[in-house]
């Protein structure tokens, strides 16, 4: 089955080159040149996975981000300038899966795109699940659905939200470096900003922790990086 990217970039060059490219790989590339288009495109093709630029025309790109995470968990890839810093962390914390800053290479972003297309599958052959359910305390994890319960109400969790908690879980006590994390989680090597890593960490703490700044799940070795307890 042929999956399909939403590419929503307001100058045509940029738009044109990654569609290209994508297109090579065997993805059907749908294209979109301003934030009001792109969220009417969303709707219309329930893409597999989403690029979207930030300064757009219309509806910046966190706004598009922020109205997509309300009814779905499509991965998002957002693209910024190298000036818009604060976007990235704002891309973060609405919810954006990765982010890549222009200019970029497209050997890189396909290998994003990749990544992020994945499901599952990067338990390490170290590790042996004996049961499709990891229980810690009042967290519940069913691997076989990819469904977090706490008390028994279902989590909502974005799928790397889900993919690093289910990666850390399987895990209980290793600690984990981010560029680990970046590598064995969101599928790619490490390129010198961590910061996807404890943002995704922070919003994961907001919705399974009772206190997030008092962590009991997901843990944080000084230093180090990051581990789930046991």
């Amino acid at each position: 089955m042929v999956q399909t990217i939403a590419v929503i970039e307001d100058e045509q060059a940029i738009s044109d080159i990654i569609k290209y490219n994508l297109e090579k790989e065997g993805y059907k590339v749908c294209v979109a040149y301003d934030g009001e288009a792109g969220i009417k495109l969303i709707e219309s093709i329930d893409p597999d996975l989403i690029i979207l630029d930030i300064m757009m025309p219309k509806m910046d790109g966190l706004e598009v981000c922020r109205r997509v995470r309300m009814t779905k968990e499509t991965p998002i890839i957002m693209l910024t300038a190298r000036a818009e810093e604060l976007d990235k962390v704002l891309g973060l914390e609405l919810g954006a899966d990765d982010y890549m800053t222009k200019p970029f290479g497209m050997r890189e972003l396909v290998a994003r795109v990749k990544a992020n297309l994945r499901r599952g599958g990067f338990v390490s052959d170290e590790v042996a699940v004996e049961s499709n359910l990891v229980q810690e305390d009042s967290l519940a994890i069913d691997l076989s659905k990819y469904e977090v319960t706490k008390n028994g109400t279902v989590v909502d969790l974005t799928l790397r939200e889900y993919e690093l908690l289910r990666f850390l879980a399987t895990q209980k006590g290793k600690v984990f470096s981010r560029e680990a994390l970046l590598e064995k989680v969101w599928g790619y090597e490490y390129y010198g900003d961590v910061r996807t890593v404890d943002v995704t960490v922070r919003r994961l703490r907001e919705k399974i922790e009772d206190d997030p700044s008092k962590a009991a799940f997901v843990l944080t070795k000084r230093g180090v990086g990051y581990y789930f307890r046991g």
